[in-house]
């Protein structure tokens, strides 16, 4: 086999691409050995004995398995963080993702007649200071308190 390094030069300035990208048919290499003009090799990319190869594009797997796993709630340790805790959440949001269903329990509880009003305005401004972290929380503290219940 001869070396056709000058037809791989000539046909990637043809074809306007770079070397590694040029390819020729290995059934007929001896073909293209003859190949020794410009003109040579353009017939030769006509005839389809030497083409280019498709340009190598940039995997995204790795960026879809890491995006998966970031919408799963993984990869947000400390190691992750850049931010304050409180860029990433803002108090008020945090605030209002607990009061608002403490708030909601306790007005289930006054419809359905478990508290009575007086109760409900009670634990709505305890609810409002902050002292309760949940539902679970003020269900637990009315409990102690005897004004609810225990639930089987």
């Amino acid at each position: 086999m001869s070396d056709l390094k000058n037809q791989r030069r000539m046909a990637a300035e043809v074809l306007k691409c770079g070397e590694n990208r040029v390819w020729m048919n290995p059934d007929k290499l001896e073909e293209v050995a003859e190949c020794i003009t410009r003109a040579d090799i353009r017939t030769a990319v006509a005839s389809g004995l030497i083409k280019a190869k498709p340009k190598n594009g940039t995997s995204r797997a790795r960026i879809r398995y890491v995006a998966g796993q970031k919408a799963s709630g993984k990869r947000k340790g400390p190691g992750s963080r850049k931010g304050t805790a409180n860029a990433r959440v803002r108090d008020k949001e945090r605030w209002m993702a607990t009061i608002r269903p403490i708030r909601a329990e306790l007005k289930a509880m006054r419809a359905d007649g478990t508290i009575t009003p007086a109760v409900y305005r009670l634990y709505y401004r305890k609810a409002k200071g902050g002292l309760f972290k949940s539902r679970r929380h003020l269900k637990q503290h009315m409990i102690a308190a005897g004004h609810l219940k225990e639930e089987i």
